[in-house]
């Protein structure tokens, strides 16, 4: 065993985010330290240790060490690590009031031991106060705090005082619970302006504000503050209590929904809650979460609960969790009162449990915010309460539902039931004709079918023999849309020749005609039904045009013929615009304006945008669908033409009507430009979310490429939006899916995440994506993507703590120069000046000055003859430094 051994297991952990593969690394390294005998080091680690164990959620460990860390320098002084020793105090005294198993005395003999050896050291006081007033509060309340809370809070800052985020999270805590609302965020302003560099914010102070934002009316800070503190914490076993904020939050605001969501992914950590406390905060929360969805009717759902030791997974009934969960809550706040004395903790747990909402619903994200945007208001309907006449009722509805205006009509036929006494066998067909059009419309074609065929039989037998043929051709239609062309066909062609030679409607004749016609075109015979189209004279009415053509435009897509396509819908589209008929205005707009919108020509550019709206705006209710897909094409057409802004205010309703209509696949593809649209805007915490939510969908519909481009634009979300261990770990798996099929696509996804791990100081991994990068170049055929990632790769080893390896690992990217294209001096000799001026960087690690200098000049001159000022004179001021540390700061000049 070495002391080198545990300095290298203590670097590799240091690379891993915090849980339980990072701690069991330090554990290693402690191991390591004690068996190689060498107290001071196993003594370091030891404080590494007791913070691990804090922020993997393992508390009652970090207490055993900090005992022991106590006594050792009890024992011999000269360890050092004082600082950290005295940091630690703080933790474990507010650390040891979270466990009801822990005696009260022992808790406050180590707060006065903590005063003591602060006092004997010369350390300010104010962290003593703040953990006084924690405890305090904790035991009493914050009423009986409030005189540690003003010690702390005037006394000056010290070396030993929590950082500048995590002082104030404290503070507003505590203000929180005084109710003094405004001086806490009076209190928190300052910070949530700047940056706050440290693990715990600003996630923890912003889970602080959430209640004091709902109790204020600041709905929108309140709906930042859950986005971006969850974020954070969703991961992390040490955060639930801030979970616990979190499913109150949703519990209070109508999103039952979504608290719901969040119980289930966490309900496996209360059995390993990092405290009895933290287990007794989140479970009384989510009592109230599932007390609040039965309220609002849904509390026969079951929640899936994990397994836990002897205990398999299981769908747990709603009102089982939650007698379960609030006896666990008011049995730990029990504990905690008997250890305390004081009823403290069991008052404000029953508090939390019958806690009532404090917004009806807020939503939380844009397109929750509102169902898609409503049609204009649509023209009166007529009024049918002062006709009394069957056969002007039936006129007024048959009218009405030609026009599409079917709300109206089937009103118009609900008043022929009111006031009609005996119909004739005529008037009853009528009649049947709009249970027929009800029905369809309800999304029952066998019904409407049915009684379309009963109505034929009646007009027959009434003796309207025209009247009969219509209905035939209308119900032989059907047919033909639902697989049943062999029966329907023949039947449209027989109504379509009697009512041709024989009918005197001409409206009925051009209606047979294009139902025919849209049968061929749905039957593959193309040619047969564009001639049908234009057999006779052309319609005289305008939306009979435009009904014909739109007929046409479905023939002419069916059969693949787009390139005849824009002509045909601009004349549907003019017809419907005359007529005034919405309903088909807002399909054919949508249908031209999509073509459009494709189009690279500048006047159709345009012209998509107008017809687009004009689209959105015609759409009736029951359109809705429409509607949502005529804000997402404009979307998308706004974003392909560099209008992020507006196409993000566009794409938000899209993914809200797709969702209100249950269209949840085309609502992800929405997200999917949204998601750029938030990118290209700099959201980025409304960019990752929105990503996030659209891949499970994609990954459930099977569509890989669509999941492996919103993986990417996450991935570039998360690291725009500061998560840079997560987008590394999405490129990085992004770049395995890309491995066999895209090697240089791989490759470039492999050097990204080696940038964003190198820029958190995680050199040996980065290393190994940097490697991984030059094998996915060479199998690519990239040999300048091989050298960059080698010599990347060199400077990786070297930092993480081999300036030996480094240099060796240099050596290959060297050696890759030599594949790169001779026919192209310039980029051979610029690559060649980069690797010679990193090596220099390694050969001045090892002091080899010499062959240090030798290349900085190398390089210097390389760029130099390139004519690239700025590397060339970065290379020259490499050679000063290496000269200096050879021969010391008077000869830096030569």
């Amino acid at each position: 065993m070495s002391v080198e051994q545990a300095f290298e297991v203590l670097g590799r952990a240091g690379e891993l985010p915090y849980g339980q593969a990072r701690t069991i690394m330090v554990e290693e390294a402690l191991r390591l330290a004690e068996a190689a005998a060498d107290e001071r080091l196993a003594y370091r680690i030891r404080h590494y240790l007791r913070n691990e164990y804090t922020q993997s959620g393992e508390r009652a460990k970090a207490f055993a060490v900090f005992v022991r860390c106590l006594s050792d320098y009890d024992r011999n002084p000269e360890l050092g690590e004082e600082h950290r020793l005295f940091w630690g105090f703080k933790g474990t005294v507010t650390g040891l009031t979270r466990f009801p198993e822990i005696p009260l005395d022992r808790t406050l003999a180590v707060l006065d031991d903590m005063e003591r050896r602060y006092r004997l050291a010369g350390e300010g006081l104010q962290p003593v106060y703040m953990c006084r007033a924690v405890v305090t509060q904790h035991i009493h309340g914050a009423e009986a705090a409030e005189e540690w809370y003003t010690r702390w809070h005037a006394a000056p800052r010290t070396r030993l005082s929590d950082c500048e985020g995590c002082d104030p999270s404290s503070k507003v805590a505590y203000l929180g619970a005084r109710g003094r609302d405004e001086d806490a965020m009076a209190l928190a302003e300052p910070l949530l302006r700047g940056e706050l560099g440290c693990d715990e914010q600003p996630q923890t102070i912003l889970t602080e504000l959430l209640p004091i934002y709902l109790r204020t009316g600041r709905l929108d800070a309140a709906v930042d503050a859950h986005r971006r503190a969850y974020r954070a914490q969703r991961d992390r076993l040490s955060e639930l209590w801030g979970i616990a904020v979190h499913l109150e939050f949703c519990a209070r605001t109508g999103n039952e929904a979504r608290g719901l969501e969040l119980l289930e992914r966490h309900l496996g950590w209360l059995d390993r809650a990092p405290t009895p406390y933290d287990g007794m905060r989140f479970a009384a929360a989510g009592a109230l979460l599932l007390r609040r969805l039965a309220e609002i009717g849904h509390g026969d759902v079951s929640v899936r609960r994990p397994a836990h030791g002897d205990r398999p997974t299981a769908e747990v009934p709603a009102a089982d969790l939650r007698a379960e969960l609030t006896r666990e809550a008011l049995d730990l706040a029990a504990r905690f009162d008997a250890r305390n004395g004081t009823p403290e903790q069991g008052r404000l747990v029953r508090d939390l449990l019958d806690a009532e909402p404090l917004v009806d619903h807020l939503p939380l994200t844009p397109y929750a915010r509102r169902a898609p945007a409503p049609p204009p208001a649509p023209a009166p309907q007529e009024d049918f309460g002062g006709v009394d006449d069957a056969d002007r009722l039936f006129d007024l509805a048959e009218e009405h539902w030609r026009r599409r205006e079917f709300a109206a009509a089937l009103a118009a036929w609900r008043r022929v039931d009111a006031v009609a006494g005996e119909l004739s066998a005529v008037q009853r067909g009528r009649r049947v004709d709009g249970e027929g059009l009800e029905r369809l419309l309800t999304g029952d074609p066998q019904g409407a079918i049915e009684l379309w065929r009963r109505s034929a039989e009646l007009y027959a037998q009434g003796g309207d023999e025209e009247s009969a043929q219509s209905a035939t051709s209308r119900y032989a239609a059907v047919l033909c849309q639902t697989g049943q062309a062999e029966a329907g066909l023949p039947l449209l062609e027989s109504a379509y020749a009697w009512l041709n030679s024989h009918g005197t409607d001409p409206r009925r004749v051009l209606a047979a005609r294009g139902r025919l016609a849209a049968a061929y075109g749905e039957t593959g015979r193309t040619d047969d039904a564009l001639a049908l189209l234009d057999e006779g004279p052309a319609p005289a009415e305008p939306d009979d045009l435009g009904d014909q053509e739109m007929i046409r435009a479905r023939v002419l897509g069916a059969a693949g013929r787009e390139a005849e396509l824009t002509p045909v819908l601009r004349r549907a589209v003019g017809g419907f615009r005359e007529s005034g008929q919405r309903a088909v205005l807002a399909e054919a707009a949508f249908l031209l304006g999509r073509r459009l919108a494709a189009s690279e020509a500048e006047e159709e550019a345009a012209e998509a945008d107008a017809l687009l709206t004009e689209a959105i705006t015609n759409a009736p209710v029951d359109m809705a669908g429409l509607r949502a897909a005529a804000y997402a094409v404009r979307g998308g057409h706004l974003l392909g033409r560099g209008d992020a802004v507006r196409a993000a205010e566009d794409l938000v309703e899209a993914v809200a009507g797709f969702t209100a209509e249950g269209s949840h696949h085309q609502a992800a593809y929405a997200r999917q430009d949204l998601c750029v649209a938030y990118l290209e805007t700099s959201r980025y915490l409304e960019a990752a979310e929105t990503a996030e939510e659209a891949l499970p969908l994609f990954t459930a519909h099977g569509d890989a490429d669509a999941a492996r481009r919103t993986r990417y634009l996450l991935a570039n979300a998360q690291r725009d939006l500061g998560e840079v261990d997560a987008a590394a770990e999405t490129f990085t798996r992004l770049a395995e899916d890309e491995r066999a099929d895209q090697p240089s696509a791989a490759a470039r996804l492999l050097v990204q995440a080696g940038d964003l791990l190198s820029r958190l100081d995680k050199d040996a991994t980065a290393a190994e994506r940097f490697a991984a990068a030059a094998e996915a170049s060479t199998a690519a055929g990239d040999p300048y993507g091989t050298v960059q990632a080698l010599r990347r790769r060199a400077l990786c080893v070297m930092w993480s703590g081999s300036a030996e390896d480094g240099l060796t690992a240099m050596a290959g990217a060297r050696a890759a120069l030599a594949s790169l294209p001779a026919d192209e001096p310039a980029a051979l000799a610029w690559e060649t000046a980069l690797v010679d001026f990193d090596e220099a960087r390694i050969l001045g690690a090892l002091e080899r000055f010499d062959e240090a200098i030798a290349g900085a000049e190398r390089a210097a001159a390389a760029f130099a003859d390139l004519d690239q000022k700025d590397p060339a004179e970065a290379a020259a001021r490499l050679r000063a430094d290496l000269i200096a540390a050879r021969s010391g700061p008077a000869d830096a000049d030569s």
